[in-house]
């Protein structure tokens, strides 16, 4: 299956805020991991995949009140039962806030790991150099 990406946009509302007055990290976070879990769940069901890990959320600069924070998320890499996506924000103008990969699991009834059977494939060179750092985090 080619790599799709799918959006998902939030605008950050006074509760959303942190003590300096910009995105808490925290919901921040929440959101990008919804997203990654979004891009994953087109490719099986989403009560069978749980995230395991968070690589590299990475903040290029504050998110304030009133701004629409967009992120854009695609499965870049799979495996037997995992699944890496990276997760991509920008907000206000369009500049990027925050990006990394998040490593989610297709699991049974039982919350074990098991194969899913989805394949990505990478036609892009943007699509290969991540999928590229993906597999980089696998080792």
């Amino acid at each position: 299956m080619e790599i799709v990406p799918v959006t998902a946009s939030h605008l950050v509302m006074s509760g959303d805020l942190n003590h300096h007055g910009t995105l808490f990290a925290g919901q921040c976070a929440l959101w990008f991991v919804e997203a990654g879990l979004m891009a994953a769940s087109r490719l099986v069901p989403a009560r069978n995949v749980v995230c395991v890990n968070v690589h590299g959320f990475t903040f290029t600069r504050p998110v304030a009140l009133g701004e629409m924070v967009v992120f854009a998320a695609k499965v870049v890499l799979t495996g037997r039962s995992s699944m890496i996506a990276h997760i991509a924000a920008t907000a206000g103008g369009g500049g990027q806030v925050v990006s990394g990969f998040v490593t989610f699991v297709n699991v049974d009834e039982e919350g074990r790991p098991a194969p899913h059977g989805a394949v990505v494939e990478a036609t892009t060179p943007v699509d290969v150099a991540l999928r590229d750092r993906a597999a980089a985090l696998r080792r």
